[in-house]
């Protein structure tokens, strides 16, 4: 039986303000709290719920037959928290059902898997863990930021613990094989790899509403048909998309939410099921292997990752930034991590592309007119957290004087961790002696009591 395996991104960073050269030194919060809170409440209004309420009906309706997984980066959760809680209550509910799966991501949504692997191994840990206490799941498929992905990033994700990765299905990667299959990582063999169908994806993501579209309208009918016609060997089809799909990118009087709910009829009439990535990857063998030794993504049509960093405006914001992760990782200031992890959103390196710069694009930088001004407020804002990464860690400090610094302070969690193992178990040994002292003196009393009423 073939299966589809749905799965939707969701990731919005915090939207710098208008940070001018003047400010550095003086002024240490960076963030457009209102422009924030008013991009939230539309992607909620608009998006998220609506089609939060779609696909838990499709759910139902099916019986639990239809399933979807989410990744969502903890820069997103952070906001939904924050000004649209009612959000988070719904997948809380959608996580109840068992038919969804929520995947490992990085924290930041950023770019830390090619630039400090430490960062990386840390983030995705912490997102693991805000995932688990939100919804009840601990992460074993994992999706990186922009679908980035190579060999090196795919065996990292195995030895971190992950069963699988999805990737892009970009041509340069698969060459005549098809996306329509369960593969693995060449030399990391326990991990196995779902690639994207970006065709079928892009129908619904970019072609839904296009009036242009040879294709146009497409009905559930119509594009579960295609699936059906796939060869009978393709067992799998990975569709994954932003989430922005339902509801933005296609408005909901365009059809969208009709559409979706309509797919596990028509699936299920052809016979066609529905898995989440792990349910995949545990009931399918990979067919073969996929390498690629230049990291991929899914962003434009040449699947790299020049979109965030193709640039010398993009390379000097990254670098400069990344130069000061052990440092940061170093220090207790609260202030500091939290900004550390937000100014790591690939966001704020799209913003300065040129790729697709006309001189009027606005909607591709974000708030900016274009990739230079958001190149230097991004550069304002990040000379002054430089500043005070080095009033803490000044730059001065060798790498060599720096690393033994690290060592220390990995001895002492060391330690503190045996210590905190040993005190747990010297508490529970304690316990025991007092539940059995206990014990002993209510069997010692019990057999007086008896004695004297036998006398009695």
């Amino acid at each position: 039986m073939k299966s589809i395996c749905f799965f939707f991104q969701l990731h919005q960073a915090l939207q710098l303000k208008r940070y001018r050269f003047f400010e550095i030194g003086n002024d240490h919060y960076y963030y457009n709290d209102f422009a924030d809170e008013d991009a939230i409440r539309y992607l909620a209004d608009n998006c998220y719920l609506p089609a939060n309420r779609t696909l838990l009906e499709m759910i139902h309706s099916s019986n639990g037959k239809f399933k979807v997984a989410f990744a969502i980066s903890g820069v997103m959760l952070e906001q939904l928290e924050q000004y649209a809680p009612e959000v988070i209550d719904s997948f809380k509910e959608l996580a109840q059902t068992g038919a969804v799966e929520f995947l490992g991501e990085t924290y930041a949504h950023g770019l830390s898997s090619i630039y400090d692997e430490n960062e990386f191994k840390a983030q995705v840990q912490e997102h693991s863990d805000r995932i688990h206490d939100l919804f009840g799941q601990r992460p074993t498929t994992f999706l990186n930021t922009e679908m980035i992905y190579s060999d090196e990033i795919g065996a990292l994700i195995s030895k971190l613990g992950f069963k699988g990765a999805i990737m892009e299905g970009a041509k340069a990667v698969l060459g005549w094989k098809s996306p329509n299959y369960l593969y693995k990582h060449p030399y990391a063999g326990n991990l196995a790899l779902l690639p994207r169908n970006s065709g079928m994806s892009d129908n619904i993501l970019f072609k839904f509403s296009d009036w242009g579209w040879d294709q146009f309208p497409l009905t559930a009918e119509k594009y579960i048909g295609w699936v059906s016609a796939t060869p009978e060997e393709e067992k799998v089809m990975t569709i994954g998309m932003s989430y922005n799909a339902l509801g933005l990118n296609n408005r909901p009087e365009s059809g969208i939410f009709d559409f979706m709910k309509a797919l596990p009829y028509h699936a299920l009439m052809q016979k066609i099921s529905f898995a989440t990535p792990s349910e995949i990857i545990e009931k399918n063998k990979p067919t073969d292997t996929l390498s690629t030794g230049e990291p991929i993504s899914w962003a434009d049509e040449e699947k790299d990752l020049t979109a965030f960093c193709g640039n010398d405006l993009q390379y000097e914001a990254i670098h400069k930034l990344y130069a000061v992760g052990e440092r940061v990782r170093l220090c207790t200031d609260k202030g500091i991590k939290y900004d550390w992890m937000h100014l790591q959103s690939c966001d704020h390196f799209y913003y300065m592309s040129t790729k697709h710069f006309t001189g009027n694009a606005v909607a591709h930088t974000g708030q900016y007119e274009s990739p230079y001004e958001a190149f230097m407020n991004y550069m304002n804002v990040l000379s002054d957290f430089l500043q005070r990464v080095d009033e803490q860690y000044p730059t001065t400090i060798e790498n060599e004087e720096l690393n033994g610094l690290l060592k220390t302070i990995k001895n002492q969690e060391t330690k503190i961790s045996e210590l905190k193992a040993e005190v747990k178990k010297l508490k529970g040994k304690e316990t025991k002696k007092e539940t059995g002292e206990e014990n002993t003196t209510a069997k010692k009393t019990a057999t007086k009591t008896t004695k004297s009423t036998k006398k009695a």
